[in-house]
Parts: structure tokens; sequence; C-alpha cells
């Protein structure tokens, strides 16, 4: 492992502790080998001036919610340096006393909650700390003997801590073995199955000591031939209807009806996570136990190691969840869902799951380093977590159910995967957009590659495919489900507004371009996802037609019929899908202007035509009002809902009001 200090960079924060702490913060967040997601810790202890002119000092430590990957100033909490010092020498406190506490403490109530490790950070007589949960230093510790192996690698360099349950009591524990220690000594401190300190008097010290100890049990794994165990290996299964993707999309579903809410799946058959699903004692290693006990709030505390590649041991797993939590709950502890986050599937990868597609990436991250970790620590001479019931305290910790009773109500399509043609600019981007801002996963396909440019925000996926080619779109559509999971919403609305030509005049080319674009693609489409809707939770298709449906103009023969003949198509769509719980309605928008058809001059234009100017032409409608492509994603949104939870084969104008359609 690398610095990545810089000293042009370093300097701009000179002489600020706090900007130098969010400056190492970052460095230590950009390797994920190191902290993953929210985890790890940095702290710097610094004064201040009160309100009457004191000085106090205070820990700025960071605050929950927050990465260190992106931190910044506002994502540290100041506290009372003298209140958590103090704090530590109480004999006994309960985690929730803690954090009220250390809330009180705050000078800044505006501030996030600090982390759980204040009082440990506090009582660590350096300027700035740092914590990681770095891979390398966890497995090695997560082997038999594994206490004596880090001391081989660190010899007297680190206080060495045996595993004990974050909060209050870790706290309390390095405070009674500290008792007289010489701080001095120790260049950082090992906590067993859990990770790694290191600290200084400056940010380059304590930052530089990290990579350094990090270094040290990674050359460990090097020389004892441990670091090259990892396993890599073509993932052999097919795709299309007998391959991979039905059965992730019948999985996504088997969990999601155990979580009582939709889910996303994500599936890795990288090399990788294909070599690390095929070892022959997957099933036995995988089931130890994860990387350190703060994954288990991801992950669960074991994955669903499938057999032969079926789906039918998804209860049995579930059930095998249910007698966990009965070996060790107490009366007063509710149980959390039995749906498994993980799952291992020899010959193809492995799938990670959450309630949405942040919480699916994150712990499709957490395993994948975890199947490292698992390959290291097996060549070293085995695999060994905690036991379960240190598991269960952190799975069921104090605060994790305060969390969760404190949580608010999700967004209306969270766990939700949606589908949406045509989404590089225009209505499909907005469309895209906005069931992404209510909660739903969404693939965006365009034949413009902008799409992969302009759907880069979390759940967001966008693909560059030509809808007209069968093969490309049954690709687009099997990498879908492959990085979500399924499908629930699909939106069917690419197209095409054909130049304006009369009958007479009306070229062949036209006429099959637009008829291959606004109506046979739409068909190749429907034929492709049906599958997939079938497994969907609320599954529903979504059509864009056009006004011309109902109120067909002069000029407009090649797209007037091919949207008459995709409104035909989701109606008999709308008869076949009934019996399967499968929605089908149809949107007809008219003069939408923010698209990429409309450009400036081609309004100017059309508006001089009518007599008119630009802006009444974009409000000649009965309401007076223009029509955007916000207004149509909404009334997407609005059907994909439970609005229209009893509705299918509904057509839908949106287009302030026409008199040719009224």
């Amino acid at each position: 492992m690398k610095s990545l200090w810089n000293d042009k960079e370093a300097s701009r924060s000179e002489g600020d502790p706090l900007r130098l702490r969010v400056y190492t913060s970052r460095l230590l967040g950009q390797e994920p080998s190191l902290v993953l997601h929210g985890g790890g810790n940095t702290s710097v202890k610094t004064t201040a001036t009160t309100l009457f002119g004191d000085r106090e000092d205070l820990l700025y430590i960071k605050g929950s919610g927050w990465d260190l990957a992106t931190i910044e100033e506002a994502g540290f909490a100041p506290v009372q340096l003298q209140v958590l010092t103090r704090m530590a020498e109480l004999p006994r406190l309960t985690d929730t006393e803690m954090v009220r506490a250390q809330r009180a403490a705050m000078t800044d109530p505006g501030a996030p909650t600090p982390s759980v490790e204040a009082i440990l950070h506090a009582i660590i007589p350096f300027t700035f700390v740092d914590h990681t949960h770095a891979d390398a230093v966890v497995a090695i510790s997560n082997t038999p003997g594994g206490e004596e192996r880090i001391r081989e690698v660190y010899q007297d360099r680190v206080l060495v801590v045996p595993y004990v349950m974050p909060g209050f009591i870790l706290a309390r524990k390095v405070f009674e073995l500290s008792r007289g220690l010489d701080w001095s000594r120790y260049e950082g401190m090992v906590l067993l199955h859990h990770g790694i300190f290191s600290w200084g008097n400056d940010a380059r010290s304590s930052y530089e000591r990290m990579i350094q100890l990090v270094t040290m049990a990674e050359d460990y794994l090097q020389k004892r031939k441990a670091w090259t165990a990892v396993r890599r290996v073509t993932s052999s299964t097919a795709h299309g209807v007998n391959g991979v993707e039905p059965q992730l999309a019948r999985l996504r579903r088997e969990a999601s009806l155990l979580r009582g809410a939709p889910m996303i799946a994500t599936l890795d058959d990288s090399a990788e996570a294909a070599g690390f699903a095929g070892l022959p004692d997957v099933s036995s290693i995988a089931s130890r136990g994860p990387l350190t006990p703060d994954h288990v709030i991801r992950t669960k505390p074991t994955p669903l190691v499938l057999i032969g590649g079926r789906s039918g041991s998804v209860e049995a797993f579930a059930a095998g969840y249910r007698e966990y939590f009965a070996r060790h709950a107490t009366p007063e502890v509710k149980p959390l869902d039995p749906a498994p986050r993980w799952i291992v599937w020899p010959g193809v990868g492995t799938v990670a799951l959450g309630p949405s597609a942040k919480d699916a990436a994150i712990a499709a991250d957490i395993v994948r380093h975890t199947g490292r970790a698992i390959q290291w620590a097996e060549a070293l001479g085995g695999w060994r977590a905690l036991p379960e019931e240190n598991l269960f305290e952190v799975e069921y910790w104090e605060l994790e159910q305060a969390k969760l009773k404190a949580a608010g109500s999700s967004p209306p399509f969270q766990g939700k995967i949606a589908l949406v043609t045509g989404a590089a600019s225009g209505i499909g981007l907005a469309t895209a957009e906005m069931l992404n801002r209510q909660g739903a996963a969404v693939t965006g396909l365009d034949i413009n590659p902008a799409v992969t440019r302009v759907l880069q925000k979390p759940g967001l996926l966008g693909l560059t495919c030509d809808v007209t080619d069968g093969g490309a779109l049954k690709e687009a559509v099997e990498t879908a489900i492959r990085r979500f999971g399924g499908l629930d919403i699909v939106v069917s609305n690419a197209g095409i507004f054909s130049p304006s030509e009369r009958l007479e005049e009306l070229s062949d080319a036209n006429w099959e371009q637009s008829l291959t674009l606004n109506l046979t693609s739409h068909r190749m489409l429907l034929e492709l996802v049906i599958p997939y809707l079938r497994l969907g939770f609320d599954p529903t298709i979504i059509v864009n037609a056009s006004k011309n449906v109902p109120a067909p103009g002069p000029g407009a023969g090649a797209y007037s019929v091919a949207k008459a003949g995709l409104t035909q198509l989701a109606r008999v769509a709308a008869l076949e899908l009934a019996k399967d719980g499968i929605r089908v309605n149809i949107l007809h928008p008219h003069a939408v202007f923010d698209t990429a058809a409309w450009t400036q001059e081609v309004l100017e234009a059309r508006a001089k035509n009518y007599g008119m100017t630009v802006d009444q032409y974009k409000r000649n409608n009965l309401l007076g009002v223009e029509v955007t492509s916000q207004d149509v994603a909404a009334l997407v949104c609005a059907m994909a809902g439970p609005a229209f939870a009893k509705t299918t084969g509904a057509q839908v104008p949106v287009d302030g009001g026409s008199d040719r359609v009224i």
C-alpha cells in the first residue's frame, strides 16, 4: 500500500487541524481495502474559544452517516474532550446513555451524531487518530492463532486488544488496559477481528503510520504465499431464457417476499467472484461469519449458498436465520427480516441484495472484500470469524434497533426496478431520473451514447442500445437484470417523429423507419420483458404513444399509423397480461417541446406558420399551459404507483387539453 500524501495539496490546509483531518480522512477513504462505505473513523483534538472567551479542548470526530471518502468539515462532530475522558472513567454505561451524553457535550447542536468510538479516540493521547478496518489486518486476525500472528507481524509496535463489542465497553476495556501505559512506545493498536488504529501529533505521521502498518500485514500475506491465493475463473453460466437472468429474478422475488418488500439483487459474475463461489468448500468457509462484525448489518451473519444453482434453499436460509435469532434473542428484541443479503452461486459468482440500489452496491463491495480475505485466511491455516453470539450482539445492538425505530418512510419506489427506453433526453431522461429520485433502480436505453453519461447517479444505469436491433435489445435487458435483479416497471418510450410527408409523397424509408422504431421495437421489448415482469412486484408497463392516435394530423401518416398500432399493441397486452397481474397503460403526450426534436429554429418556424409567438405556440391548448417532459414523467410515476394499482388498458392524454381530442 502506498502513501497518497501530496505536499502541494496538504499545504492548502496548513495550520488548520480540522482541514488537515478532512484531507487525510479522504486519503484513507479512497482505499476500499481500508474502509468500506461509512466504515472506519478519524478524529483530531484541538482547542476553541467559547462564546465567553474561554478556551476549551475539543475532539472533532467523524459523525454518523458520513463516509471518509467524501467527508467534509461539516461531517465532524465537535465534542468537549473533558466530558469524553471523564465518561471513560465510569464503571458502566449503556450505549444509548453514551450517545445521549456525547450529543449533550457537542458544541454545535447542528453537527452529526458523534461516532460511538468517540470515547476511545478521546483517551488515546495523540492529536490525530485514524481507525480503519484494513482487510489484510482483519484477515490475519481471523485465523486460528490470529493474535499470535498479529504479534508476529508487528512485534512490539502495536497494542493488541482482544475483541470487545464496539461502543462503551470497548472504550472502557482500552481505558483499563492503558492505565499506566506508555503510549509513546506504540505506533498503533490492533483490535482483533475488528480493525487497526494509528496515531500521531500531526496529520501526516498518523496517516502514513496507518499505511505502513497495513503494508506490513500485506507483506506478511505475501511472504506466506497467501496474497496470491485468490482464485479467479470464468463464470460458465449461459445467458438468456435458460440462463442466469431468470434464476436471478426468481431469487430476488423469493428474498423480497421474505423481507416483505422488494429488494435489489446485483450479480457479480466476475472471474474473482466466480472463483470464490467455485471453491470446493465454499459452503463451509463462507458460512463462518463476516470479515468484521460491523459488516453483519449489511450482510447478515452468513450468506445463502445455493446448491446446484437452484433457488429452492431461500426458505431454508430463512428457517436457519429464525433459529439463529431464537438461540440468542431476549424477549424485548424484535426479529429482523430473515431474507439473505448475499448469495454464493457456484459456477456463477455472488449476488448482493439490499433494500435499495445503494444498499445492494455496499453489500456487493463488502462481499468482494470478504471473499478475498477468506481465501487469504484459508491459505494461512483457516478462516475463523467471531462466534455467532458476538455477531448477534452487533446485528441486534441497541443502537441499531434505535435506528430502525427512528427510520422514516421509504421512497415510493424503493426496491423497485425500472427499465426506460429512449432515455438519453427528453421524456425518457426525465422519467428515468424521476423514478430514481422516488427510489427505483433504473436502466435507461438509448441509441445515443450520451445515455451512459447522463445516467450515472447511484441506482441509474445507462446503456447504449439500438432498440430496433433484437440482439442488442436482448443483451441490454439481460444486462439490466444482472445489475439490479429483475423488473417491475417498464416504460416503453423510444420513438421518432417522422418528417412531414403527405400520403402521395410518403417515402418507403420514412414509413419503414417509423414502423420499425415506433411499433416493432416496442413489440420486441414486450417479448423480452414479460417473463421478468411476471416475477416482479406490482408489475406495470407504461407505453408512450401520442395525441396523434385520437387526433392525427395531415402529413403525419407514418408517425400516426405506427403510434396507433402501438396503442393497439398495448391494449392487447393489457388483455393478455391482466391474469399475471401486469398492468398496461398508455400515455398520449402532445407538444412536449423540451425534447431534442424541438430546436429553437423549429419552434420559431412552427410558431410563425400559425401566426403566433413561440410562447403562444407552446401554450396552444385549452388550459393555456406548457407541457414539459417533467409533466409526462410525473404521470408515468403516477401510473407506476398505487394510484393506478387497479387500472389497466387506460389511455391518458398529457396535452393541456385538445379540442380535437375532447
